[in-house]
């Protein structure tokens, strides 16, 4: 059927085709307004103003770029040229810098427009587009904000482009500038400080974002280069003595330590809310680690599951390392001990851990290897003598939980630490620890971190090595 203009009959009122004309009109009205009243209150929610709402609601609707993208159509170039919002899909105007103080560790601050990064003076300017108030914030780049040690950051808004050092290379993507240092050098603070922060950071802009380090000795991004090469497509800037003034779209000054080893999905910028298993996928990725789930009892019944005991050399050892080995064979699994020193390179730690269902040590930095473990995996930390338990749960037990690991625990009595033999019974160490932990942490950390070693009763681990089993049984 064809379709063609219908002229009214001569019985029919002239001014019907008005009245559907205006009901139209009606309709149209009351749906915009409806829009705006919609727009309005999820703006007055979020503290946003109507027009970055409605620029929101676009970049909802992957209307709005990505780095290094252009927009096709005219209206949405003219809402790009406003900078509603960031390419990482945040709200922000051009111009802004939004200095961010969320938790306790750390502060940052992010930067969008004209931003130029001068490594001379360490120092971070936004130029505005027009005349401004100027404004000025210090910005230590490490994750940890109260450190000592760590260079500042001058982060200034511009007053006008007058003032502002010229551009002597020009970057399309963003930049994140960060610092080494600080207590790194250990294995469980160069992941907790500097390299978590760091994927929460980068991982938005999937490989197109310029990393700026400070404060780095030349063996840390040689150490953790398939890290630093998969979060970022370009070479890493040593900005120290650095004579470029280097100008980006966006930059990200300071990386953000959301909790010791770990990830608050909701406190990652942009749109993809990340997570721990996030994290040790991508690690696996990284090292092509081939196991992503432990031993399955379920379906091969006769397999024995690896259990992997960190050796240490110095404090915090195990004196009877063997006499466990032979309890954890007792129980089912097939046990060794490795040395997991990081002089053998973090790739040769990835696949050893990896090639096992559990991993058991003494509190410290070795326990960070649970990251390469299978999910599903079980970690067993053996807490030293001494009132522990509440940092060993917040430094290895939470983030092992967060990992999707199996967490087990196994507080040492102050018969099996060797602190008995070399203090006596009657030493406060061994008769009063909340006295230890009240004098200060070096006094807490010399006693029960550096002069102890623990002979674990066998018999008395014998139920966590079951638990251990169990949970594997049931996989």
């Amino acid at each position: 059927m064809s379709c063609r203009e219908e002229r009214p009959r001569n019985n029919m009122k002239s001014w019907a085709p008005t009245i559907h004309l205006n009901i139209g009109f009606v309709v149209g009205v009351l749906f915009m307004l409806l829009v705006y009243l919609v727009i309005s209150q999820q703006a007055a929610i979020s503290g946003l103003s109507v027009a970055a709402t409605v620029a929101q609601w676009i970049a909802d609707k992957q209307l709005i770029q990505r780095p290094g993208e252009t927009l096709v159509t005219s209206d949405l170039q003219r809402i790009s040229n406003k900078q509603l919002v960031q390419g990482s899909g945040e709200s922000a105007e051009n111009g802004k810098v939004v200095h961010n103080t969320k938790g306790y560790y750390s502060e940052t601050c992010e930067v969008h427009g004209d931003v130029r990064v001068n490594g001379t003076a360490l120092s971070v300017s936004l130029v505005p587009s027009s005349w401004s108030e100027r404004r000025e914030w210090r910005i230590q780049p490490y994750s940890r904000k109260t450190l000592p040690g760590i260079k500042a950051v001058t982060v200034a808004q511009l007053p006008d482009k007058a003032a502002a050092p010229a551009c002597t290379a020009r970057y399309s993507v963003p930049a994140v500038l960060f610092a080494v240092g600080g207590l790194t050098g250990n294995f469980w603070h160069d992941f907790t400080d500097v390299l978590v922060p760091l994927f929460i950071a980068s991982r938005r802009y999937d490989g197109e974002v310029q990393l700026l380090i400070t404060n780095a000795q030349p063996w840390w991004p040689a150490a953790y280069r398939p890290i630093l090469r998969r979060l970022s497509r370009y070479d890493v800037v040593d900005l120290d003595g650095d004579e470029h003034v280097r100008c980006f779209p966006h930059v990200t000054v300071g990386i953000h330590m959301h909790k010791d080893l770990s990830i608050i999905p909701e406190w990652v910028p942009g749109r993809r809310r990340l997570s721990m298993p996030d994290f040790t996928r991508f690690l696996r990725e990284i090292y092509a680690l081939p196991r992503g789930a432990p031993v399955s009892l379920v379906r091969e019944p006769g397999r024995r599951p690896r259990l992997l005991l960190i050796h240490r050399r110095h404090s915090r050892r195990f004196m009877n390392e063997q006499e466990i080995l032979r309890a954890a064979e007792a129980a089912g699994f097939e046990a060794a001990a490795i040395d997991l020193r990081r002089d053998v390179g973090v790739e040769a730690q990835a696949r050893a851990v990896n090639s096992h269902d559990v991993l058991l040590g003494v509190h410290g930095a070795g326990l960070t290897n649970m990251l390469f473990l299978p999910p599903g995996g079980v970690l067993i930390q053996v807490v030293p003598y001494g009132k522990l338990e509440h940092i060993a749960r917040m430094e290895y037990g939470e983030p092992a939980k967060d990992m999707g690991l199996r967490y087990l625990e196994y507080s040492v009595s102050a018969a099996e630490s060797t602190l008995m033999e070399t203090l006596g019974p009657e030493h406060p160490a061994i008769k009063d620890p909340d006295a230890v932990h009240r004098s200060g942490w070096n006094n807490m950390t010399e006693f029960y971190l550096n002069k102890q070693s623990v002979r674990v009763d066998v018999a008395r681990f014998a139920p966590t090595l079951a638990r251990a089993f169990d949970h594997l049984r049931q996989q």
